[in-house]
């Protein structure tokens, strides 16, 4: 019995030392992985039951960062967006595709960040607003650079999409290449 009391004891000096900053990052994962669901599964399946598997779903990263949540809830969005597409013969808006994946984005490098942040760290507010603006840099980037590729397999015809699927899959091929050479190069 005192082991149980001296664990509830431990568990609430614990919860008496969360500070604001890393609790207002673990909100936002869930509210950004929240809305990388109702952005990715068609408006039918969010109403009723699933939406309270979704919202426990989009609680598991928040609460656990370093476990395989975030990549659990990533491919739960992934699997909504193929849902909706093919079940449910949703079009393919490219808003819809830029706002998912910049979801999907935001929620893994904050998910990183709440993973090195304890929760009783004292964290200066520019540490955050510098690690958001990086990652605003890197979403925009993608976004124009995907806008132009679209633009480029467009301009083709046919024959565009298939070149620039050929140029994409050359691409990550080159980079895992790259990786794995600098990973036996130490």
């Amino acid at each position: 019995m005192s082991a149980v009391v001296e664990r509830v004891r431990a568990a609430r000096y614990a919860l008496a030392r969360v500070s604001l900053a890393p609790l207002l990052v673990r909100a936002a994962i869930f509210v950004i992985v929240l809305a990388g669901f109702a952005l990715a599964f068609p408006a039918e399946v969010l109403s009723g039951r699933p939406i309270l598997f979704l919202a426990v779903a989009a609680l598991l990263p928040a609460i656990g960062p370093r476990r395989v949540w975030a990549t659990f809830t990533a491919l739960v969005t992934v699997g909504g967006w193929l849902f909706a597409t093919d079940g449910y013969g949703r079009p393919v808006a490219l808003w819809r595709l830029l706002a998912v994946a910049a979801l999907l984005y935001l929620a893994h490098t904050l998910c990183a960040l709440a993973a090195l942040l304890p929760y009783d760290a004292a964290v200066d507010p520019e540490l955050i607003s510098r690690w958001l603006v990086r990652s605003a840099a890197v979403l925009l980037g993608a976004a124009v650079l995907g806008v132009l590729l679209l633009q480029a397999a467009g301009s083709g015809g046919g024959a565009g999409h298939q070149w620039v699927t050929v140029l994409g899959l050359l691409v990550a091929v080159g980079t895992a290449a790259l990786l794995g050479w600098l990973l036996r190069r130490r």
